[in-house]
């Protein structure tokens, strides 16, 4: 059956009401980051549902991954995605009376689906499990193994969680063999259904200056922490302008850095203290540790007045212990190619080669196994972490019929050699 008639018949049989109950399903499941165990949970119960062979692993105690195989002798496809969410926090609040203001009721409102989750990216799980149930009710059979992995702890923003500890179990499992090891793999993070092949990486810094404090009416007995910041702000800046004019990636743009938080003195007295917090931008092709190295050589700590003590912690630990590592897949792969174009069977306007402005796992797949590894799902990033989340349920239902198709077709002439691990 070639693509466009199966294209026709998938939207024949899909079950929309399903599709969409599906989701709403899920949405209703609070699964905020170190919560996440009861969606894993149910996701496990829609897989194997589906005849798929299914597993939970615990990390960090007693939160849980899950996963479902279906073995072929054909390549092996991975869909993956994170089943944490960030908080609701304020979200019923902002809503209050409108009919959105339960963060997890799914409500339909002129098209869209509002829920913390529908987006990022519960939106994508579900389009992708409902896809692979539409090739079941068509009895159409993979031609290539296929494996749903999905996994916590993605998101930042709770105390002391939010370091991909479920995507790092997920690799040692794999390396150790005990999940099939994939030759392309889909992260289900928001694109509008666009490809991503290339992300940014990122490191956070926290900045911690200390001088002495004094009483305003002797400053000169202190050492002011707000002037020293205020020198290394100004050396940030710097480095944010030759950031913004040096080389320019293709699909996510120039480097960046920007100072997110700057707290400081408080007192009618000389501020013994400020604290300030920023993220840095990486484009693919640069090295963190090289840009750590950058970004402290401009801060130029031993040309600041004498008194002051600086202290620099890197918080947001990912695949590399001091961020997350930018990443770039050859756009030209025949599976981007192949996977492009059952999108826009579906979705005729999407279906574009692109790069996420975000950060997420993708690394731990493209560098750590040596998995080619795109981003490709409904939903909008730009609502993603706000009162506004929400996902159209006609993109919802195209990803449904475009994950089918890409399930259905994928094959050995997709699949390019494996780079050495």
């Amino acid at each position: 059956m070639n693509a466009n008639s199966l294209c026709g018949k998938l939207r024949l049989f899909q079950d929309t009401l399903a599709d969409v109950a599906l989701l709403r399903d899920a949405l209703a499941i609070d699964s905020v980051t170190g919560g996440e165990t009861p969606f894993a949970r149910f996701l496990e119960k829609q897989l194997s549902g589906l005849g798929l062979h299914t597993g939970m692993g615990t990390f960090e105690g007693q939160r849980e991954n899950v996963w479902g195989v279906l073995h072929s002798d054909g390549p092996n496809l991975m869909v993956l995605g994170h089943t944490d969410t960030v908080h609701v926090r304020g979200w019923a609040e902002h809503w209050q009376d409108d009919p959105r203001k339960d963060p997890f009721g799914g409500v339909e409102v002129e098209g869209q689906i509002w829920s913390r989750g529908a987006s990022d990216l519960k939106g994508g799980i579900c389009a992708a499990i409902a896809g692979y149930r539409l090739l079941q009710r068509v009895e159409v059979q993979p031609s290539c193994g296929l494996t749903f992995a999905f996994i916590g702890d993605e998101e930042s923003g709770e105390p002391g969680i939010g370091v991909s500890a479920g995507a790092k179990d997920l690799v040692h499992r794999l390396k150790a063999d005990k999940l099939p090891r994939p030759d392309f793999a889909v992260y289900v993070e928001p694109t509008n259904l666009d490809v991503y092949t290339a992300q940014i990486g990122f490191f956070i810094a926290d900045i911690s200056v200390t001088g002495k404090t004094a009483y305003f009416g002797t400053p000169e007995l202190g050492v002011d922490a707000l002037k020293a910041t205020h020198l290394l702000l100004s050396r940030i800046w710097e480095h944010e302008a030759d950031l913004n004019t040096g080389p320019r990636h293709d699909l996510v743009g120039t480097s960046s850095i920007l100072v997110t938080d700057i707290q400081g003195g408080g007192f009618i007295a000389v501020p013994g203290e400020c604290n300030l917090s920023l993220i840095r931008q990486l484009r693919p092709g640069e090295a963190l540790d090289d840009a750590v190295i950058a970004f402290e050589a401009a801060l130029n700590i031993e040309e600041l007045p004498d008194g002051v003590k600086i202290a620099i912690r890197y918080p947001a630990g990912r695949d590399h212990p001091k961020g997350g590592s930018p990443v770039e897949n050859d756009p030209d792969l025949a599976a981007v190619d192949f996977l492009q174009n059952c999108v826009r069977e579906t979705r005729p306007k999407a279906g574009r080669v692109g790069g996420a402005s975000y950060w997420s796992e993708m690394p731990f797949l493209t560098d750590q196994i040596g998995c080619p590894t795109v981003y490709c799902a409904p939903g909008d990033i730009a609502v993603a972490h706000t009162f506004e989340e929400r996902i159209e349920v006609e993109e919802y239902l195209a990803a449904v019929r475009a994950f089918a198709l890409f399930f259905a077709g994928f094959n050995a002439s997709h699949v390019s050699p494996k780079s050495p691990t």
